[in-house]
């Protein structure tokens, strides 16, 4: 009788949370979460400089508005050692302000004449990428500051497009490692959200919140053309052994005199 009734229980408790999570009143606890693995970044103290690839170009698309730019790009450096090895998360190095520019000028829309001008700053804060290693495929995540970049669209229409207006953003993609013929790169051709505000007259997209970036940036080092910027496993630690002391000798007992006879 007793197992019947558990039986029963454990269906109704079933039946319940089902019913709950079909009405979205469930909610499941997730599990820890794992930690990032170690990284490395090499060479240390290396310059780098991101630069489209050949023939690719950076693309923003804000509603029904696309501009698109021949030219990008941005530079920094690996942190010297142990600056560019991180336990467990990625390691963090400062960027100049991406740059955007169609042969040196602005850049082209698909409003009819309109173009638009691009210019980027570090006034709230610094640009920076963040690179962490994954032996499934490592991931290259760079932060735009507070209204780091403000784009000029000039033309038939006059609009202002602010990215991150109201604190740092922060988009993600695919590191590629090098090869033999070229460099990594880091990759955001899927295309990346980032946050806009959009002001301007009647023509101007200003419902719109955010935009889709894509763009993919050949990584190429500075200090040595010969080597290639690598995101890596951290090197494991070699074990440090406790020497074992030899045992100490056991001192033999002092022999006592025989006592004197008494004649």
């Amino acid at each position: 009788m007793l197992r019947t009734r558990s039986r029963t229980a454990r269906r109704s408790a079933l039946v319940a949370v089902a019913v709950l999570a079909g009405a979205g009143l469930v909610t499941l606890q997730a599990g820890p979460a794992l930690a990032a693995a170690s990284t490395t970044v090499g060479p240390a103290g290396h310059g780098y400089n991101a630069s489209l690839v050949a023939g690719g170009a950076a693309v923003f698309r804000v509603g029904t508005t696309t501009v698109t730019c021949n030219q990008s790009a941005s530079g920094g450096a690996v942190p010297a050692e142990p600056g560019n090895t991180a336990t467990d998360g990625p390691v963090v190095s400062s960027l100049t302000p991406a740059t955007f520019a169609n042969n040196g000028g602005a850049c082209p829309t698909n409003v009819l004449f309109t173009t638009a001008r691009t210019v980027s700053n570090s006034t709230n804060g610094e640009w920076t990428i963040a690179l962490q290693y994954d032996p499934a495929g490592s991931v290259g995540t760079m932060t735009v500051p507070r209204a780091g970049t403000v784009t000029t669209v000039s033309g038939l229409a006059s609009c202002v497009i602010t990215v991150a207006p109201d604190g740092p953003a922060s988009i993600s993609g695919p590191w590629i490692p090098g090869t033999a013929t070229s460099p990594p790169m880091l990759d955001f051709s899927a295309g990346v959200s980032l946050p806009i505000r959009v002001t301007g007259g009647l023509t101007c997209p200003t419902g719109a919140t955010t935009a889709t970036f894509s763009a993919r940036y050949a990584v190429t080092d500075t200090t040595d053309a010969t080597q290639q910027i690598t995101v890596s496993a951290a090197p494991v630690p070699e074990p440090t052994e406790t020497p074992t002391g030899e045992p100490t000798p056991t001192e033999e007992p002092t022999p006592t005199a025989e006592p004197t006879p008494t004649e």
